[in-house]
């Protein structure tokens, strides 16, 4: 199972969200940033890197949220770790995503997001998780 880790990056009671590209595995669905662990990384650490890499932020990653594990239809298997980020220290930008956007809780199930994600898609919209 490979080793995913996200951000659920909130502010003023928003969560970013992010849109893939059509050139991307998955083309056009939703996502909260991050991505991969590499073989030896900390999920902290890995989370850094990547947010770095996609966003341009270096974000202070708070507590781990929840672990969600996922098969896909074609066998891959994935195991999610979703970590909650309140601070980062400079003004996003977009590097790799079609487009990137703060969202109301509420407006989340409305989204066409990865299907690993939508159970904590449905947690964060009833307001469960913060």
């Amino acid at each position: 199972m490979k080793q995913v880790v996200a951000a659920l990056i909130v502010k003023d009671a928003k969560v970013l969200v992010c849109q893939r590209t059509r050139h991307q595995s998955m083309p056009l669905k939703w996502e909260f940033p991050g991505g991969k662990v590499e073989p030896g990384e900390d999920h902290r650490d890995a989370l850094r890197r990547e947010l770095e890499e996609e966003l341009g932020i270096l974000a202070k990653i708070g507590p781990l949220i929840t672990t969600i594990q996922h098969t896909y239809a074609g066998g891959a298997g994935f195991e999610l770790h979703f970590f909650l980020v309140h601070d980062f220290d400079r003004e996003l930008q977009n590097r790799i995503f079609r487009e990137v956007r703060w969202a109301e809780k509420t407006e989340l199930p409305a989204l066409d997001f990865l299907e690993a994600d939508v159970p904590l898609v449905r947690q964060i919209a009833a307001g469960k998780l913060f």
